[in-house]
This record gives structure tokens, C-alpha cells and sequence, in this order.
């Protein structure tokens, strides 16, 4: 039972797999996976841009922490100056905490750099092979056009094709029934000719054109010894004259 169900099983892919190659169309399917690698292009290229823009805001906090420990340092300095030790040395506490901080968010840039670098590298490769993938899909589908150009004229050519096969059984079709239509009207001619079949169209029965073509012949004979006559005394009159 399970061979049964394998082998029935094999049979519908098998038959699945002929509808789907009768149905997919190459060129399409080329464009299909061309633009889904332009999509993916395209998402890498916005993850460049992510990156790009985490790192800049990154760089600007940068910016404003080294302002920050600048001013801090100067109000420590002034704080010495004025006797104020207490407040020199929470200036440099809070300096201390800012490098802290500039110290981390300056790893944070360097990743995202190497993020950065690693993603343009990528996108690089992945360019040049979509590229390569549509020069090559270009190809094949000018290929596949050509092939199958050349298919249907084979096929016109050598009457193979569906279309042709059909021209060709209409014709033999229409051949058969002119055979059949000649046919029928020889064999009717010869059974009127025969009189086996009555001609409904006629007033006259056989018995009337039998009849009729009697007298026809009669009258026939009689014009043709009246003619014989007429010619007869017409050379008898020539023989007289001196």
C-alpha cells in the first residue's frame, strides 16, 4: 500500500512539474529573481545609510563632550585659582565622568565603522553580481527568444506545431467530406440515370418519360427519312436538267 501511495505520489509531482514547466515562462522568471536581488541591493544600501547616520550622530556627541571637558578643565582651573578646591574638584569629577563616556562612544564609532566598511564591501560584491546576474539574464532570455522563434518556424515549416496540426485535420476533414459529397451525388446520378430513384421534383412517372422518349425517338426518325426524302429529289431533279 505505502509503494502504491509512493509510486501515485511520483505520478501528480511528475504531472505538477510538466503544468508548471508549460506555464513558467523563463523571461519572467529571470526578471522576477533580477528584482528581488535589486531589493535585496537596496536594503543593503540602506543599511549603509543606517550605519552612516548612527555613526555621524555618534561623532556629534563626540564633538559636544570634548566642548564639554574643555569647559569643564577651564572651570577647574578657575576654581584653583579662586581657593575653591571643593569646586575644582567636582569639575574634574564630572571631566572624568565626560572622558568615560567619550571613551565609549569613541568604541561605538569604531564599530560602526567597521559595520560601515564591512556593508560597503558588500554591497560592492553584491553589485557586481547583480549586474553580472542581469548581463547574464539578458543573455539567456535573448537566447530563449531566439530558440523559440526558431521552434515555431520549425514547426510551421514542418507542419508539427499544434496550430499546423489543426490547419492540417481541418483539411483532411473537409477533403473526406468532399470525397463523401461526391461520392453521394455519383451514386444519386446513376440510380436517376437508372431510374432506381424517382424524381420527386416532376410531375412526369417513369412511365410518362419512357413513353415521352419514344415518341422523342419517333419523331427523330421521321424528320430523319423526311430529310432523306427532301435530299433524294433534289439530286433526282439535278439529273434531269441537260
Amino acid at each position: 500500500m505505502a509503494g502504491l501511495m509512493s509510486r501515485a505520489s511520483l505520478v501528480v509531482k511528475s504531472k505538477f512539474s510538466k503544468l508548471l514547466d508549460r506555464a513558467e515562462d523563463p523571461a519572467e522568471t529571470l526578471d522576477y529573481s533580477y528584482e528581488k536581488q535589486l531589493e535585496l541591493l537596496q536594503n543593503v544600501k540602506r543599511g549603509i545609510a543606517d550605519v552612516v547616520t548612527a555613526k555621524k550622530r555618534l561623532e556629534l556627541q563626540e564633538q559636544q563632550l570634548q566642548q564639554s571637558l574643555v569647559k569643564l578643565d577651564a572651570q577647574a582651573r578657575e576654581a584653583l585659582a579662586a581657593g575653591r578646591d571643593d569646586l575644582a574638584r567636582q569639575a574634574l569629577e564630572r571631566k572624568s565622568g565626560l572622558q568615560q563616556q567619550l571613551q565609549s562612544l569613541d568604541q561605538q564609532t569604531q564599530q560602526l565603522q567597521q559595520q560601515q566598511e564591512k556593508l560597503v564591501a558588500s554591497e560592492k560584491a553584491l553589485s557586481a553580481k547583480v549586474e553580472a546576474f542581469r548581463t547574464q539574464k539578458e543573455t539567456i532570455k535573448a537566447q530563449y527568444s531566439a530558440a523559440e522563434a526558431q521552434v515555431r518556424i520549425g514547426e510551421a515549416a514542418t507542419g508539427i506545431g499544434e496550430q499546423m496540426a489543426d490547419t492540417g485535420l481541418a483539411i483532411q476533414r473537409a477533403k473526406d467530406k468532399t470525397e463523401s459529397m461526391q461520392a453521394r451525388a455519383s451514386a444519386i446520378d446513376e440510380l436517376t440515370t437508372s431510374g432506381a430513384l424517382e424524381d420527386f421534383t416532376s410531375d412526369q412517372t417513369e412511365l410518362d418519360r419512357e413513353l415521352g422518349a419514344i415518341a422523342s425517338q419517333s419523331q427523330v426518325d421521321r424528320e430523319l427519312e423526311q430529310m432523306k426524302a427532301e435530299l433524294g429529289t433534289g439530286e433526282e431533279k439535278k439529273e434531269l436538267q441537260p
